[in-house]
Protein backbone atom coordinates (compact mmCIF):
# COMPACT_ATOMS: atom_id res chain seq x y z
CA UNK A 1 0.00 0.00 0.00
CA UNK A 2 1.52 3.31 -1.11
CA UNK A 3 2.39 5.98 1.63
CA UNK A 4 0.04 9.16 2.17
CA UNK A 5 2.08 11.87 0.73
CA UNK A 6 2.00 14.52 3.56
CA UNK A 7 0.50 17.62 1.77
CA UNK A 8 2.62 21.00 0.92
CA UNK A 9 0.31 24.12 1.01
CA UNK A 10 1.18 26.26 -1.79
CA UNK A 11 1.27 29.44 0.47
CA UNK A 12 0.29 29.76 3.93
CA UNK A 13 -0.95 33.44 5.80
CA UNK A 14 -0.33 33.90 9.40
CA UNK A 15 -2.49 36.14 10.64
CA UNK A 16 -6.40 37.83 10.18
CA UNK A 17 -6.28 41.59 10.17
CA UNK A 18 -6.71 43.56 7.13
CA UNK A 19 -3.12 42.28 5.76
CA UNK A 20 -3.72 38.91 6.04
CA UNK A 21 -7.30 38.71 4.63
CA UNK A 22 -6.25 41.18 1.66
CA UNK A 23 -3.36 38.90 1.04
CA UNK A 24 -5.72 35.94 1.23
CA UNK A 25 -8.16 37.50 -1.23
CA UNK A 26 -5.59 37.89 -3.63
CA UNK A 27 -3.63 35.01 -3.19
CA UNK A 28 -7.43 32.99 -3.65
CA UNK A 29 -7.56 34.80 -6.49
CA UNK A 30 -4.68 34.13 -8.42
CA UNK A 31 -5.47 29.83 -7.85
CA UNK A 32 -3.11 29.71 -4.80
CA UNK A 33 -5.95 27.93 -2.19
CA UNK A 34 -4.21 29.85 0.58
CA UNK A 35 -4.30 28.72 4.21
CA UNK A 36 -5.03 31.08 6.51
CA UNK A 37 -4.27 30.54 10.36
CA UNK A 38 -6.72 32.37 12.52
CA UNK A 39 -4.35 33.47 15.55
CA UNK A 40 -4.97 34.60 18.75
CA UNK A 41 -6.77 37.65 18.06
CA UNK A 42 -9.12 36.60 14.87
CA UNK A 43 -9.60 39.97 12.54
CA UNK A 44 -6.78 41.67 14.20
CA UNK A 45 -6.57 45.05 16.72
CA UNK A 46 -9.23 46.46 14.63
CA UNK A 47 -11.52 43.45 16.67
CA UNK A 48 -11.24 45.56 19.67
CA UNK A 49 -12.22 49.09 18.12
CA UNK A 50 -15.19 50.34 17.69
CA UNK A 51 -16.12 53.38 14.74
CA UNK A 52 -13.99 53.13 12.00
CA UNK A 53 -14.74 56.06 10.17
CA UNK A 54 -11.57 56.64 7.78
CA UNK A 55 -11.74 52.81 5.74
CA UNK A 56 -12.32 53.89 2.27
CA UNK A 57 -16.43 52.71 0.99
CA UNK A 58 -17.90 53.12 4.42
CA UNK A 59 -18.89 57.04 4.31
CA UNK A 60 -21.03 56.63 7.50
CA UNK A 61 -18.29 54.22 9.12
CA UNK A 62 -18.37 51.03 10.08
CA UNK A 63 -17.38 48.81 13.28
CA UNK A 64 -14.21 47.57 13.66
CA UNK A 65 -15.25 43.55 13.90
CA UNK A 66 -18.05 43.79 11.31
CA UNK A 67 -15.39 45.62 8.85
CA UNK A 68 -12.95 42.47 9.44
CA UNK A 69 -15.60 40.38 9.03
CA UNK A 70 -16.49 41.74 5.79
CA UNK A 71 -12.49 41.05 4.58
CA UNK A 72 -13.28 37.43 5.85
CA UNK A 73 -16.01 36.90 3.81
CA UNK A 74 -14.68 37.92 0.69
CA UNK A 75 -11.54 35.83 1.01
CA UNK A 76 -13.69 33.15 1.87
CA UNK A 77 -15.74 33.54 -1.18
CA UNK A 78 -12.62 32.79 -3.56
CA UNK A 79 -11.70 29.77 -1.84
CA UNK A 80 -9.23 30.94 1.11
CA UNK A 81 -9.52 28.36 3.80
CA UNK A 82 -8.76 28.90 7.65
CA UNK A 83 -7.85 27.30 10.43
CA UNK A 84 -7.94 27.95 14.15
CA UNK A 85 -4.64 28.08 15.66
CA UNK A 86 -1.68 29.69 17.10
CA UNK A 87 1.75 29.40 15.43
CA UNK A 88 4.43 28.41 18.42
CA UNK A 89 7.53 28.13 16.17
CA UNK A 90 8.56 27.88 12.74
CA UNK A 91 11.67 26.79 10.09
CA UNK A 92 11.59 29.16 7.25
CA UNK A 93 15.30 28.65 5.82
CA UNK A 94 14.52 25.18 3.59
CA UNK A 95 12.59 25.11 0.39
CA UNK A 96 9.35 24.16 2.11
CA UNK A 97 9.09 25.77 5.05
CA UNK A 98 7.25 24.17 8.43
CA UNK A 99 4.98 26.33 11.05
CA UNK A 100 4.06 24.23 14.44
CA UNK A 101 0.57 25.16 15.54
CA UNK A 102 -0.10 25.17 19.91
CA UNK A 103 -2.28 21.96 19.16
CA UNK A 104 0.87 20.04 18.25
CA UNK A 105 0.10 20.15 14.27
CA UNK A 106 3.03 21.07 11.93
CA UNK A 107 1.95 22.50 8.61
CA UNK A 108 4.19 22.73 5.56
CA UNK A 109 4.21 25.41 3.14
CA UNK A 110 6.35 26.39 -0.57
CA UNK A 111 5.38 30.46 0.86
CA UNK A 112 4.37 31.84 3.72
CA UNK A 113 3.30 35.71 4.60
CA UNK A 114 3.65 36.82 7.88
CA UNK A 115 0.75 39.13 9.01
CA UNK A 116 0.47 38.94 12.45
CA UNK A 117 0.55 42.30 14.19
CA UNK A 118 2.03 44.45 16.60
CA UNK A 119 0.27 44.59 19.77
CA UNK A 120 -0.06 48.05 21.42
CA UNK A 121 1.36 47.87 24.76
CA UNK A 122 -1.14 48.32 28.10
CA UNK A 123 -0.90 49.30 31.22
CA UNK A 124 -2.74 46.06 32.40
CA UNK A 125 -5.58 47.73 34.42
CA UNK A 126 -8.87 45.81 34.39
CA UNK A 127 -10.38 49.36 34.12
CA UNK A 128 -8.59 50.32 31.55
CA UNK A 129 -9.17 46.95 29.62
CA UNK A 130 -13.48 47.39 30.72
CA UNK A 131 -12.92 51.04 29.05
CA UNK A 132 -10.92 50.20 25.47
CA UNK A 133 -12.83 51.24 22.78
CA UNK A 134 -14.78 53.75 25.00
CA UNK A 135 -12.66 56.42 25.92
CA UNK A 136 -9.20 54.76 25.94
CA UNK A 137 -7.39 54.01 22.99
CA UNK A 138 -3.84 53.09 21.75
CA UNK A 139 -4.08 55.19 18.10
CA UNK A 140 -4.49 58.81 17.71
CA UNK A 141 -4.75 58.55 14.13
CA UNK A 142 -7.80 56.47 14.16
CA UNK A 143 -9.39 58.01 17.36
CA UNK A 144 -8.71 61.55 17.47
CA UNK A 145 -11.24 62.97 15.70
CA UNK A 146 -13.85 61.54 18.45
CA UNK A 147 -12.22 63.71 20.85
CA UNK A 148 -12.72 67.25 19.27
CA UNK A 149 -13.13 69.73 22.23
CA UNK A 150 -12.21 66.85 24.81
CA UNK A 151 -9.69 66.86 27.38
CA UNK A 152 -7.10 64.17 26.69
CA UNK A 153 -4.52 62.34 28.96
CA UNK A 154 -1.58 60.50 27.38
CA UNK A 155 0.63 58.34 28.81
CA UNK A 156 4.11 57.75 28.08
CA UNK A 157 7.86 59.60 27.68
CA UNK A 158 8.81 58.52 24.65
CA UNK A 159 8.44 59.41 20.73
CA UNK A 160 5.19 57.38 20.64
CA UNK A 161 3.58 59.59 23.36
CA UNK A 162 4.85 62.88 21.87
CA UNK A 163 3.74 62.27 18.40
CA UNK A 164 0.50 60.79 19.79
CA UNK A 165 -0.25 64.25 22.07
CA UNK A 166 1.10 66.50 19.21
CA UNK A 167 -1.25 64.64 16.64
CA UNK A 168 -4.31 65.17 19.48
CA UNK A 169 -3.87 68.55 19.75
CA UNK A 170 -5.50 69.28 16.33
CA UNK A 171 -8.73 68.15 17.82
CA UNK A 172 -8.72 68.30 21.68
CA UNK A 173 -8.65 71.26 23.91
CA UNK A 174 -5.97 70.38 25.84
CA UNK A 175 -3.71 67.02 25.89
CA UNK A 176 -1.82 66.05 29.31
CA UNK A 177 1.40 63.68 29.27
CA UNK A 178 1.60 61.56 32.40
CA UNK A 179 4.88 60.10 32.79
CA UNK A 180 6.86 58.30 35.30
CA UNK A 181 9.88 59.73 34.94
CA UNK A 182 11.03 63.72 35.61
CA UNK A 183 12.24 63.93 32.13
CA UNK A 184 11.31 62.35 28.74
CA UNK A 185 13.04 59.51 27.02
CA UNK A 186 11.75 60.89 23.59
CA UNK A 187 13.93 62.65 21.12
CA UNK A 188 14.98 65.81 21.45
CA UNK A 189 12.92 67.05 18.63
CA UNK A 190 9.65 65.62 19.74
CA UNK A 191 10.68 67.38 23.04
CA UNK A 192 10.92 70.61 21.98
CA UNK A 193 7.76 69.80 19.63
CA UNK A 194 5.78 68.79 23.06
CA UNK A 195 7.41 71.68 24.76
CA UNK A 196 6.59 74.26 22.86
CA UNK A 197 3.03 73.12 22.09
CA UNK A 198 0.58 75.44 24.68
CA UNK A 199 -2.01 72.67 24.07
CA UNK A 200 0.40 70.04 25.80
CA UNK A 201 1.34 70.10 29.70
CA UNK A 202 3.32 67.82 31.66
CA UNK A 203 2.42 65.72 34.74
CA UNK A 204 6.17 64.07 36.15
CA UNK A 205 6.80 61.28 38.23
CA UNK A 206 3.12 59.24 38.31
CA UNK A 207 1.66 56.08 37.24
CA UNK A 208 -1.97 55.74 36.32
CA UNK A 209 -3.48 53.28 38.69
CA UNK A 210 -6.87 53.85 37.53
CA UNK A 211 -9.16 54.74 34.93
CA UNK A 212 -12.67 56.63 35.48
CA UNK A 213 -15.09 55.71 35.57
CA UNK A 214 -16.30 51.87 34.52
CA UNK A 215 -19.31 51.87 35.59
CA UNK A 216 -20.27 55.01 33.28
CA UNK A 217 -19.09 53.10 30.76
CA UNK A 218 -17.31 55.88 29.73
CA UNK A 219 -13.94 57.95 30.67
CA UNK A 220 -14.23 60.39 33.28
CA UNK A 221 -10.64 60.47 34.21
CA UNK A 222 -8.05 59.08 36.12
CA UNK A 223 -6.37 58.30 39.03
CA UNK A 224 -2.59 58.45 39.26
CA UNK A 225 -0.15 57.81 42.26
CA UNK A 226 2.82 60.30 42.51
CA UNK A 227 6.01 57.48 42.31
CA UNK A 228 8.20 59.87 44.88
CA UNK A 229 5.44 60.71 47.49
CA UNK A 230 2.83 58.01 46.95
CA UNK A 231 0.07 61.01 47.06
CA UNK A 232 -3.03 59.85 44.97
CA UNK A 233 -4.60 62.36 42.10
CA UNK A 234 -8.10 61.71 40.20
CA UNK A 235 -7.64 63.67 37.18
CA UNK A 236 -10.83 64.47 35.05
CA UNK A 237 -10.54 64.06 31.56
CA UNK A 238 -12.61 62.72 28.64
CA UNK A 239 -10.09 60.45 27.05
CA UNK A 240 -6.67 58.13 27.81
CA UNK A 241 -4.29 57.24 25.01
CA UNK A 242 -1.57 54.94 25.33
CA UNK A 243 2.02 56.13 23.85
CA UNK A 244 3.77 53.49 25.25
CA UNK A 245 4.52 51.50 21.84
CA UNK A 246 4.08 48.64 19.96
CA UNK A 247 5.29 45.20 20.44
CA UNK A 248 5.68 43.19 16.61
CA UNK A 249 3.81 40.00 17.47
CA UNK A 250 7.39 37.90 15.75
CA UNK A 251 8.26 35.59 18.36
CA UNK A 252 7.86 32.34 16.42
CA UNK A 253 9.87 33.85 13.86
CA UNK A 254 12.37 35.06 16.13
CA UNK A 255 16.62 34.16 15.18
CA UNK A 256 15.60 33.20 11.44
CA UNK A 257 14.39 37.19 10.21
CA UNK A 258 15.93 40.27 9.89
CA UNK A 259 14.65 43.03 12.41
CA UNK A 260 15.04 46.23 13.49
CA UNK A 261 15.82 47.23 17.02
CA UNK A 262 12.11 47.62 17.71
CA UNK A 263 11.51 43.82 16.36
CA UNK A 264 9.75 44.65 13.52
CA UNK A 265 10.15 42.58 10.47
CA UNK A 266 12.78 44.13 7.59
CA UNK A 267 11.50 43.63 4.10
CA UNK A 268 13.41 45.09 0.81
CA UNK A 269 12.38 48.55 0.46
CA UNK A 270 9.18 48.55 -2.20
CA UNK A 271 8.42 45.29 -1.55
CA UNK A 272 7.10 42.32 1.43
CA UNK A 273 10.28 40.19 0.43
CA UNK A 274 12.16 39.00 3.90
CA UNK A 275 15.72 38.33 4.14
CA UNK A 276 14.66 34.83 3.73
CA UNK A 277 13.34 33.05 0.36
CA UNK A 278 9.32 32.48 -0.12
CA UNK A 279 8.72 34.37 3.24
CA UNK A 280 7.02 37.74 3.07
CA UNK A 281 5.77 40.21 5.56
CA UNK A 282 2.40 42.55 5.46
CA UNK A 283 1.19 45.09 7.47
CA UNK A 284 1.90 46.25 11.41
CA UNK A 285 4.27 43.48 11.89
CA UNK A 286 6.72 45.09 9.54
CA UNK A 287 5.04 48.45 9.61
CA UNK A 288 6.18 50.65 12.78
CA UNK A 289 5.53 54.12 11.34
CA UNK A 290 1.99 54.26 9.95
CA UNK A 291 0.09 51.24 11.43
CA UNK A 292 -3.24 51.73 9.67
CA UNK A 293 -5.74 49.31 8.25
CA UNK A 294 -5.71 50.79 5.15
CA UNK A 295 -1.84 50.51 4.50
CA UNK A 296 -2.03 47.24 6.39
CA UNK A 297 -4.20 46.21 2.85
CA UNK A 298 -2.29 47.70 0.81
CA UNK A 299 0.82 45.71 2.16
CA UNK A 300 -1.20 42.41 2.06
CA UNK A 301 -1.75 42.91 -1.67
CA UNK A 302 1.96 43.62 -2.24
CA UNK A 303 3.10 40.41 0.03
CA UNK A 304 0.62 37.73 -2.36
CA UNK A 305 1.79 39.26 -5.89
CA UNK A 306 5.24 39.16 -4.66
CA UNK A 307 4.26 35.70 -3.14
CA UNK A 308 2.75 33.90 -6.39
CA UNK A 309 5.75 35.89 -8.62
CA UNK A 310 8.19 33.76 -6.40
CA UNK A 311 6.12 30.52 -6.44
CA UNK A 312 5.34 31.02 -10.21
CA UNK A 313 9.53 31.42 -10.81
CA UNK A 314 9.78 27.71 -8.80
CA UNK A 315 7.26 25.90 -10.97
CA UNK A 316 4.97 26.05 -8.01
CA UNK A 317 0.81 27.33 -8.66
CA UNK A 318 1.36 27.55 -12.13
Amino acid sequence: MAEKMEKIEKIIIVGTGPAGWTAAIYAARADLEPLVIEGNQPGGQLTITTDVDNYPGFPEGVMGPELMAHFQKQAERFGTRVQRGVVTASRLTGAVKELDLEDGTTLKAHAVIIATGASARWLGLPSEKALMGAGVSACATCDAFFFRGKEIVVVGGGDTALEEATFLTKFATKVTIIHRRDELRASKAMQDRGFNNPKIEFIWDSVITEVLDVAAKKVTGVRFKNVKTNEETIFPCDGLFLGIGHTPNTDPFKDQLDVNPEKYINVVPGTSRTNLEGVFAAGDVADHLYRQAITAAGSGCMAAIDAEKYLVEKGIGE
